[in-house]
């Protein structure tokens, strides 16, 4: 992976603006960048707030750098950053086939029928790409050089990992 674009990391979700939760992710992506001889130039913190999320995802997107963001890619109500994302970048969300397949084969996994609301996880900026998740095949998304992650690590940690090695 070329590292002439600085690469940054935006962390979402109120309860870790709030200190309601710590935050892990910062330090985690700092050693895997390491592992892989390379540096996170930048990194936001910021809440669940739509607006202010796709104000900061415009601007991020309008760089050459490689961005991971952590969180709100679920299907709650504070969960805004598919929605910011696709605002940011001027399209609509669509389901993804891809990742909806995954979602219902989750589902069968897991021996429950998937409902709208579990596959509106499949939902995605137009022209977005997977990124697959190992732990419950719930898929994360890209858009050119950001890559959009869940706030939970046992699932973000490997889907960054999986960005930077392919």
């Amino acid at each position: 992976m070329s590292t002439s674009a600085g690469i940054g990391a935006i962390i979402i979700g109120d309860e870790i603006t709030r200190g309601k939760r710590e935050d892990k992710h910062f330090p985690k992506l700092i050693e895997i960048l390491k592992a892989r001889g390379l540096v996170l130039d930048w990194a936001i913190h910021i809440g669940d707030d739509r607006a202010r999320l796709t104000e900061t995802l415009r601007r991020s997107l309008a760089t050459d750098d490689i961005v991971c963001s952590f969180g709100g890619i679920g299907n709650t109500p504070d969960d805004h950053t598919r929605q910011a994302a696709a605002a940011a970048m001027g399209v609509e969300l669509e389901y993804h086939q891809a990742a909806v397949a995954e979602i219902e084969a989750r589902c069968i996994e897991m021996n429950y029928k998937p409902t709208p609301h579990i596959l509106e996880m499949g939902n995605f900026p137009v022209g977005s790409n997977l990124v697959p998740n190992p732990y419950n095949r719930i898929a994360g998304f890209s858009v050119g050089q950001h890559y959009f992650v869940p706030g939970f690590p046992q699932m973000a940690w490997p889907m960054v990992e999986w960005v930077l090695d392919t």
